[in-house]
């Protein structure tokens, strides 16, 4: 049945297309504001901090460089990487101001981390093991087979992880891929698989990943990506500039590649610690570490190598217990206690090498370090706990804590990623939620009304930016910040909204964590820019979402229900995969969206049948309205009203929200 309220149906179809399934390997065109001048100069407060973050800590030790320049084969100093269409989505040179003494508006610390981050190539970890840094946000690593090459994690997109692997056969010659190693469920250690194998011709290569793979990497994001989306645009820094007033490092890597995103489901599954398994002859010891940096994780041991792989496991800085982009917060202990394990597991080791950063050699040097990184998460959770035993709320936990001096010191403990202060607030959530106790907080005013009332009681807006000049005078960044916040939020206007961008800048060039810094340059940025257009589209990541349970999807669309506008609603629709032969009915009911499998097509409203490729391209937006009309693919039974109205319930993502406004 074809017509007008098909039309309309087709179009009320897209609006879920703003469904996220990871938060950083999806395609981007240029950042809108790339180009833009660059922020205004460090204080004389922030050169202070940055000075005496420099004094105290040994910002010249040569150890870290050293392991990072070791084995290194050969270097592509223009390492300009592009997608099909030319555009380019990863370049090192981007990062080439990144020398030197550390400027007056980067923090030292991390500034030393990026310069480390910057050393690229591919090296020799030992004899059998590369690796190939710097050509994603994460590592890739080849080891040696009887007749090949085993490929662990392949980076995020197809195109870094060809340009990768075409440099590493290019040095160390041609071989075919004999085994690949996913060793968790983020984007960034799978998203490049297509360019190591193809599903329809990889025959019998043995494709590792960890228990339960699959399900966590198709769905994370999907049911919160809209926001997700939009909040790691600020963690990445995705909008700022690349220099010394801009985005400098992650912590982690440079930054996230956005290019095309696909998936190799695995065909081997490591469910246990302990379990071994020979591949094209090299002996892999494997330990399953769940719930820990991700919902399915695992490292590995090579026992004629005498290397560990930590996977994400650990770091050279200390990781997020909670990430900024918005996620479930993360299990301190159990993670604290798989690096134990590990330790324990695989203390023979005399090399170690893992997804991000550079390898270790040596048993003392490797002991030592994954000592440090156990003990970094664990001291977090227990002080946090201690501290709330005495009745500390996390905002005060967090500016209390500090790692002792024998882990403070460490680099590789550092927070250039994760830091004390949002991780111990993670520890809080994970065992006592949002609520601090102090029935002030239980039902508060929502931010913009609160804010009209603090400026009201505090005088008025020229009174609170007075206030907020003052502290802003005085090196006092977080007051101004929070008296600026409020005055902009209760409509203080451009002058407000300028004095607290110059504040977030300060605090961004203070900031030793990455997305600390990015987070407070976006936030500056969007000030004085508005909100950018949201750029990042879905549609290169369509060979990981076919992967995706179906019903992920139809929970994302419950999520997208207006409820108020569906109250006294009740419809019924039936939805029916012609090429997965798999039905489904959808109904509202209580201003709730419903659904459940179908062993055989009911009754209802209407019955769409439609071609799961076609249900993705509708998703994603690629599927074009004259394309769904003429479609083989796409047949409507029943009250055609019934489904536009069904569709006109659900809202549609819109432009992105607001963040430092109200």
């Amino acid at each position: 049945m074809r017509g007008p309220n098909l039309k309309r149906t087709l179009l009320m179809l897209t609006v879920v297309s703003g469904l996220s399934a990871c938060d950083s390997g999806t395609k981007s065109t240029e950042p809108p504001h790339a180009s833009l001048s660059e922020a205004g100069p460090a204080s004389q407060y922030t050169i202070e901090h940055n000075r005496q973050v420099a004094e105290a800590l040994p910002l010249d030790r040569q150890t870290d460089f050293d392991q990072a320049n070791q084995g290194l084969i050969a270097r592509d100093e223009v390492l300009e990487i592009k997608d099909e269409s030319g555009r380019v989505i990863w370049n090192m040179q981007d990062y080439a101001f990144i020398q030197g003494e550390a400027p007056d508006t980067v923090n030292p610390s991390l500034w030393r981390q990026a310069k480390l981050n910057n050393l690229h190539g591919l090296y020799e970890v030992t004899e059998g093991i590369y690796q190939l840094r710097g050509y994603d946000l994460s590592n890739m690593t080849l080891i040696e087979g009887e007749s090949g090459w085993i490929v662990v994690d392949p980076l995020t997109t197809k195109e870094t992880a060809e340009a990768a692997l075409a440099f590493a056969r290019k040095h160390l010659g041609e071989k075919p891929i004999t085994g690949l190693i996913m060793t968790h469920s983020h984007v960034d250690h799978f998203g490049g698989a297509l360019a190591v194998l193809d599903p329809e011709t990889q025959g019998d290569v043995p494709v590792v990943a960890p228990e339960h793979f699959m399900a966590e990497a198709t769905s994370e994001n999907i049911l919160a990506g809209p926001t997700m989306k939009r909040r790691a645009v600020y963690m990445y820094g995705r909008d700022l500039p690349k220099s010394s007033y801009g985005h400098v490092d992650t912590g982690l890597g440079k930054a996230p590649a956005f290019g095309t995103v696909g998936i190799v489901p695995p065909n081997v599954l490591i469910s246990k610690t302990g379990e071994t398994h020979t591949i094209d002859g090299v002996e892999f010891q494997f330990q399953y570490t769940p719930n820990s940096e991700a919902p399915a994780e695992l490292t590995f041991y090579l026992p004629k190598q005498n290397a560990f792989c930590g996977a994400e496991l650990l770091s050279r800085n200390m990781h997020n217990l909670y990430t900024l982009r918005g996620a479930k917060v993360r299990d301190a202990l159990a993670w604290s206690a798989y690096i134990e394990e590990a330790r324990q597991l695989f203390n023979q080791a005399d090399i170690y090498f893992a997804s991000h950063h550079w390898p270790i050699w040596g048993q003392a040097s490797i002991d030592r370090f994954l000592r440090g990184q156990r003990d970094t998460y664990k001291y977090i959770h227990d002080q946090t706990l201690r501290l709330a035993y005495k009745g500390h709320t996390p905002n005060e936990i967090s500016d209390m804590i500090r790692l002792p001096e024998s882990l403070a010191l460490e680099f590789s403990n550092r927070g250039y990623y994760g830091t004390t202060s949002h991780n111990s607030k993670a520890v809080y959530q994970a065992y006592f939620g949002w609520y601090d106790a102090n029935p002030a907080n239980l039902n508060p005013l929502p931010p913009a009304a609160a804010s009209k009332k603090y400026v009201e009681a505090i005088g008025g807006s020229e009174v609170v930016f007075q206030k907020a000049q003052a502290a802003f005078k005085k090196g006092e960044y977080r007051w101004a910040v929070e008296l600026l916040n409020h005055l902009v939020f209760a409509g203080g206007g451009d002058k407000a909204k300028d004095l607290l961008s110059q504040a977030y800048t300060q605090l961004g060039y203070q900031a030793e964590s990455g997305p600390w810094r990015d987070v407070y340059l976006s936030a500056a940025l969007e000030l004085k820019q508005g909100v950018g257009k949201d750029l990042i589209s879905l549609a290169a990541a369509k060979d990981l979402l076919k992967h995706a349970p179906v019903e992920k999807f139809f929970d994302a669309m419950a999520a997208q229900l207006n409820g108020p506008e569906a109250e006294g609603e009740n419809i019924s629709l039936n939805v029916h995969f012609s090429d997965l032969k798999q039905s489904y009915q959808l109904w509202i009911e209580n201003a709730v969206l419903h659904h459940r499998p179908l062993n055989e097509i009911g009754e209802a409203d209407a019955t769409m049948h439609i071609s799961h490729d076609l249900f993705l391209d509708v998703i994603l937006g690629t599927a074009k309205l004259k394309d769904l009309l003429f479609s083989d693919q796409l047949s409507l039974e029943g009250s055609q009203l019934d489904v536009v109205t069904f569709f006109s319930l659900l809202d549609k993502s819109g432009e992105p929200f607001a963040i430092v406004e109200p």
